[in-house]
């Protein structure tokens, strides 16, 4: 087992593993105990009252941010040529087709986010199982699959995130930096509960959100109080 850094160990000290914290305590927080030296991800774990391994209880959807995730997201646009402009306009780091098919087949997925127009879908499709594991498959339920790709391209570089419960119950996501300040991450991470709570499947039954908890990158967690949250 790893020792702990005297960093590790300050911030360790600082969060009380018995006490439930207030969003507004918890954004705080996280800023105080952050490890790294470089701009630290700030993210959410949320466990929900779901069973994932049933369709009827799949929680996934999308929000955006009011401030942003703090990360310029690469952002390949696939589409015939008379959109390309339209996506090169709208800040696409890369667009085009034929080429981007080839280059995902031979392993390459140095991108954030993929949009794609639903013409192309088709030459897509095949690359499920390269994209689908990491997440990078475009998904009308995720709004990266549409005809109109500048609002798209939009809404990803102004702090559009998509999510999805795992395996486990639970979704992950960054909701901001610790450089933000803390009112900023509380907004983001409220709003990003919100969506998920408007998301709750009806065959989810007792409670649905069961666990919240904030950490920076390699940072100890901070427990939220879930109950306040949700209500």
């Amino acid at each position: 087992m790893s020792k702990l850094t005297k960093k590790r160990k300050v911030a360790e000290a600082k969060v009380d593993k018995n006490k439930i914290y207030s969003l507004k305590e918890a954004a705080q927080l996280v800023k105080e105990i952050n490890c790294t030296k470089f701009d630290s991800s700030v993210d959410l774990h949320i466990r929900l009252g779901v069973d994932p391994k049933k369709a009827d209880q799949q929680v996934r959807g999308t929000v955006s941010l009011p401030h942003g995730t703090g990360k310029t997201k690469r952002v390949l646009v696939l589409c015939t040529p008379d959109k390309e402009a339209a996506a090169k306009e709208a800040g696409a780091d890369y667009v085009g087709l034929d080429e981007f098919v080839s280059k995902i087949e031979g392993g390459w997925t140095d991108v954030d986010v993929i949009i794609a127009t639903p013409s192309v879908m088709p030459k897509i499709g095949k690359l499920g199982k390269v994209l689908g594991p990491r997440n990078l498959m475009p998904n009308p339920k995720t709004g990266t699959v549409t005809n109109d790709v500048a609002a798209a391209v939009n809404e990803v570089k102004g702090g559009k995130i998509a999510f999805k419960v795992d395996k486990a119950g639970i979704v992950h996501a960054s909701i901001g930096r610790v450089s933000f300040d803390a009112k900023k991450i509380a907004e983001n991470s409220q709003e990003l509960i919100t969506a998920i709570i408007r998301l709750k499947p009806s065959a989810a039954k007792g409670t649905y959100l069961k666990g919240v908890s904030m950490a920076a990158t390699m940072s100890p967690g901070i427990t939220l109080d879930a109950k306040s949250l949700a209500n």
